[in-house]
């Protein structure tokens, strides 16, 4: 029962992922033919071609998304260490408020901190675009962290400290290697939020900062299968080309950090 549970989930996956790859080289499947009539790569050729810029546009997209990422574990992860071992008052309403980028929808929230940001010059400009697409991350980014910390404790690092290892080292040889698995799932699905965002990158960036979300979206919204199919099998495969980096990356990291312990 369990295998075949298994097979349908991976069949209801698959299916939809073979047709648009099908659709992405396909320019004409008219009804009720099985196949396509017509095979093109135009959408990729497109893609590729350098006066439409969407080559570029999407590695601006990958390192707009990835400095988001960063930025948004450098917040977490001390905010999440302070909620795991510190006791202070109000500490179940921060829990609480840390999750409300995410209950609260989005679009209410980036309504008023588009206002703020254009009282301060933050609107319509990178730098706005990459605050905004730190908000929704957090939460993920804090609760993944908080959960990691609170089933490793402290206890390890306080060994550490009392064995004269100062902050730096601490947290290099024993908060680190600890955290790192909770770490590498944050950061991958803050990636993917920040790449996947259409709504708020338009609303802040007003039009004048352009990421692949929004230059794949017109192509979804007119209808060109071809197109939307090709684009979004790229969208598809550079989420997943860097999800597998990062994740080699950890294996890397393991194993230079093992041979301090050999």
């Amino acid at each position: 029962m369990r295998k075949l549970l298994k097979y349908m989930i991976l069949l209801m996956i698959l299916i939809p992922f073979v047709v648009m790859v099908i659709w992405s080289i396909t320019s004409s499947w008219p009804w009720p033919h099985l196949l396509p009539e017509e095979f093109s790569l135009s959408g990729y050729l497109y893609a590729v071609h350098p006066t439409t810029k969407a080559f570029g546009i999407l590695l601006q997209s990958i390192l707009l998304s990835a400095l988001v990422t960063v930025i948004t574990i450098i917040i977490s992860i001390p905010a999440a260490r302070a909620i795991a071992f510190y006791d202070f008052k109000g500490k179940s309403l921060v829990k609480v408020l840390i999750l409300m980028p995410v209950i609260v929808p989005m679009i209410s929230v980036a309504m008023g901190i588009h206002l703020t940001f254009t009282r301060f010059g933050l609107a319509n400009n990178y730098l706005g675009v990459i605050l905004i697409h730190v908000v929704p991350g957090i939460p993920y980014g804090v609760k993944i962290l908080l959960s990691i910390l609170e089933i490793n404790g402290n206890k390890v690092e306080a060994q550490a400290r009392v064995l004269g290892a100062s902050t730096l080292q601490t947290f290099r040889y024993i908060t680190l290697p600890l955290i790192m698995p909770g770490m590498v799932i944050a950061a991958s699905m803050i990636y993917i939020i920040s790449f996947s965002q259409y709504f708020i990158t338009f609303l802040i960036g007003g039009g004048r900062v352009v990421t692949y979300a929004m230059f794949l979206f017109p192509f979804v919204q007119c209808g060109d299968r071809n197109m939307a199919s090709a684009l979004s099998i790229i969208f598809i495969l550079s989420i997943a080309l860097v999800v597998y980096i990062s994740e080699k990356s950890v294996g890397l990291f393991y194993q230079k950090s093992s041979k301090y312990y050999v």
